[in-house]
């Protein structure tokens, strides 16, 4: 895998744990940021956001995703992914699939607000991604 320089690890850290900061995880009390660096070198932010009907919570990671592409970038070399925890978390599975969406090859650093870390590949996280690849070859109706 690829690695950024640790100045830019470091601001993407920073930036991944101030999103800690803003989660709103009243029921989990499990709050996580996300900062995701496009290919450009533009960084965007996310954290959880939970909901009382719990299917409509937002993770971290989909929240920077999202605030990406409103922003209009699509191609991304880069997440770190940020948790109070003890350990270092990697993304959860629809996570990993929304990701893959965009960056298969997307490189992972999850870190916590301990200092420990982890590294990781997505594909290494999802091997064998269903991507928009394998909707080229459906059948015509």
């Amino acid at each position: 895998m690829a690695s950024a320089s640790s100045s830019d690890d470091a601001a993407l850290r920073a930036t991944a744990l101030r999103a800690v900061e803003q989660a709103y995880a009243p029921y989990s009390r499990f709050r996580v940021g996300a900062a995701l660096r496009a290919r450009d070198g533009s960084v965007f932010a996310g954290c959880n956001v939970e909901n009382a009907a719990y299917g409509g919570s937002i993770c971290a990671e989909r929240g920077a995703v999202m605030a990406a592409v409103v922003a209009g970038h699509r191609d991304f070399e880069r997440i770190v992914i940020a948790t109070e925890a003890d350990e270092p978390t990697p993304p959860c599975g629809s996570c990993r699939q929304f990701l893959a969406e965009f960056a298969p090859t997307l490189e992972v650093l999850s870190v916590t607000a301990g200092g420990a870390e982890t590294r990781w590949t997505l594909a290494a996280l999802l091997p064998h991604a269903f991507t928009p690849a394998a909707l080229r070859h459906r059948a015509a109706p």
